[in-house]
């Protein structure tokens, strides 16, 4: 279902079928990069693990399913004064759709 700021949900479903988190944002692959940015990050990009995230779309049967990594990396230079020195970074990758049975 799409808000009326054009976001939809999407929870994030564990191996049991739980879903505990759900993430916002205007297509699946936005929230899939924000449940990526919550995984234990690797030193760098090449060496950060794969993990499956299947992210069920709120008011729909479809299971949008990625593999999601982040990586620490440093803060650019010209960064905020809040911001941290060592940032996460995450990227995802697209594996398909899957239709829950009704």
């Amino acid at each position: 279902m799409v808000r009326e700021d054009g976001k939809r949900n999407f929870a994030l479903r564990e191996t049991d079928g739980g879903e505990e988190s759900v993430y916002s944002g205007n297509t699946p692959r936005q929230a899939a990069l924000k449940a990526a940015r919550r995984l234990d990050p690797g030193s760098s990009e090449d060496a950060a693990d794969r993990t499956e995230l299947r992210l069920r779309e709120k008011g729909t049967d479809k299971v949008h399913i990625y593999d999601g990594w982040a990586w620490r990396e440093t803060a650019p230079d010209n960064k905020p004064d809040w911001m941290p020195s060592e940032i996460t970074e995450a990227n995802v990758s697209k594996k398909g759709i899957e239709h829950l049975e009704s």
